[in-house]
Parts: C-alpha cells; structure tokens; sequence
C-alpha cells in the first residue's frame, strides 16, 4: 500500500517552484492557484527570499500549491487509483483534503488562504515561537514543559517534538531540558498548535461554513490521533480545530504501520516527511518530489504497487 503525504510549514525554501514553472502546464495551473489565493504565488515560489515566505500569510497557501501541483501530476492517467490513502502534516492536511476529494482545489485555497491570514493575526497578539527538541525523556519534557507554561505542537515520532509558547520560556527550556536533548530554536512567526491560536479557530470556525465538503474518496489520516476520518464535514471541524491542538504525527505514523504502507510519496515541498519516516517507518521505501524530475521515480512505485 502507498501512502502519499503531504508537508507543512517551513517545508519551503527560496526559489524551490523554479523547476516547476519552467514547464508551462504547472506553471498555468499556478497560476490559476494564485488567483484563488489572491496571492502572487509564481513570484513568492521563484523570486522571493527566505524572510518573505516565511510569512504565514504566504508561506501557508505556497506549500499548499506546490503539493496541488505535485498531486495532478501524480494522480492523472487513473493512478489515483493506486494510491492506499493520503495524510498531511499541519497544513498539509489542506492539500491532503484535496488528494481526498473532500475539498475542491477552489475551497482548498481559499481555506488556506484564511488560514494562513488568521494564524498571522493570532501570533501577532503575544510574542511567542516554538523550539524543535530532538532527544531526551519524553515524560521528562513534558514535565519541563508544565513547569514553563510551554506546549507540545508536534509530535513527529523518532524522539521529535516541537514544543511552543512565550519567547522567554523558550528560552529557559534549554535549561531545564531532560538529559541527552537538543533544544533547537524555529524561524515561525508564533505558537502554533496552541491555546495561543484560538482566535484563528473562532475565524476558521466561519471560514468552514462557506465550504462543502463531501465524503473522501481515499482514505484519509488525520493529524489528531492518526485515526482514518470517514466523511468530509468531520475532517473539515478537525482542520479547524487542529490549528489550536498538537499535530500527532507520530500516531499517523504508526497508522500507516498497522495499515500495511509499503511506500511513501511526499509531494512538494518534500524531504521533511520523508526524513521522519527514515526514523519512525525503517525500511519503508520513499519517494521525495522536489521537481518534476522526481515524478518517475514516483509513478514507478504507484505502478509497481498497483
């Protein structure tokens, strides 16, 4: 069974949508990405320098483009047909949604789009960031965690968690961190994942009314507890409400386990995903679309586990 995952945020990098906008199908279909998001995304995704789209307003609707580009690709040619199901991570349950057929790509980016917005406006209420804690206890951190007012974000499996909060706290956790831990600080812009995102839920809460989702047509994970969600109004109030609670990717992981994977595909911006499922699914193959040179290799793993 192939499983086809989908990044996050702080998945991007400088000029990463260059080798797909040198071919005119992905960059049309951009550009139509970019009227629904209302953004200029063949710019942000070609010209634009690190500090730009590390902007959540552009960095959110960005990666969210670059996996729809990768999943057309992917899945013409009846090779959805192949795939064993569809997970993402944070954000990259958006893209995901759409891999489903729970949203259309219209109502993908237009989530995505107030997503990104209300995230933004929310962490510029409190200064507050979020640390990467690779190692150690995890009792023990949680612990530490409680004792600073801190919150896990993510749980990535293979002994990563993200943690966020206060700049301050942060700060002192590298202090109080379990034995054998690294504390390593993130380049985001707040707490996400946290109690310090509620406004953007309220906002999001609104946002999911407009949409109409049907039921997925693969099967989806989701980032709450690694669960397969059946019907589409359901994964819709759970990306509403994730953009408040920790990501649990270590759990959709081990779903993939207990549901056979035998491969993973990571759409645009890949590596992230791939480099946690080095560590949490050993031996599983895996297949990382960076550019459209890495489409082959992609196709090649859906066709041999047809």
């Amino acid at each position: 069974m192939i499983v086809i995952v989908c990044p996050g945020q702080g998945s991007q990098t400088p000029g990463f949508l260059a080798p797909w906008v040198a071919e005119p199908a992905f960059a049309g279909h951009l550009d139509t990405l970019s009227q629904l998001a209302g953004l200029d995304l063949v710019k942000h995704g070609t010209e634009s320098d690190a500090d730009t789209i590390r902007d959540t307003r552009i960095a959110q609707p960005l990666i969210v483009a670059a996996g729809l580009l990768a999943l057309g690709a992917l899945l013409a040619d009846g090779r959805r047909s192949r795939v064993g199901g569809v997970a993402g991570h944070s954000v990259g349950e958006i893209t995901a949604a759409q891999a489903a057929g729970i949203l259309t790509e219209s109502e993908a980016m237009t989530f995505v789009r107030e997503r990104g917005a209300a995230m933004a406006e929310a962490a510029a209420i409190t200064p507050t960031g979020m640390s990467a804690v690779v190692g150690g206890d995890e009792s023990e951190l949680l612990a530490a965690l409680a004792e600073l007012d801190l919150e896990p974000a993510n749980f990535n499996g293979g002994g990563q968690i993200v943690v966020a909060g206060a700049l301050e706290r942060l700060a002192e956790l590298a202090g109080v961190a379990p034995r054998g831990a690294r504390v390593i600080p993130l380049q985001v812009a707040g707490a996400f994942h946290t109690r310090y995102m509620q406004p953007a839920v309220e906002h999001l809460t609104d946002v999911a009314h407009t949409l109409s989702p049907t039921h997925p047509s693969l099967p989806i994970w989701t980032n709450r507890d690694g669960g397969v969600v059946d019907t589409g109004e359901s994964f819709v109030d759970l990306l509403v409400g994730q953009v408040s609670s920790p990501v649990r990717w270590d759990r959709t992981m081990a779903s993939f386990l207990d549901a056979g994977v035998t491969g993973i595909i990571e759409v645009a911006p890949a590596g992230a995903l791939v480099g946690l499922a080095k560590r949490g699914l050993r031996g599983v193959p895996s297949v990382a679309i960076k550019t459209p040179d890495d489409l082959p290799a992609a196709i090649e793993m859906l066709e041999q586990n047809a």
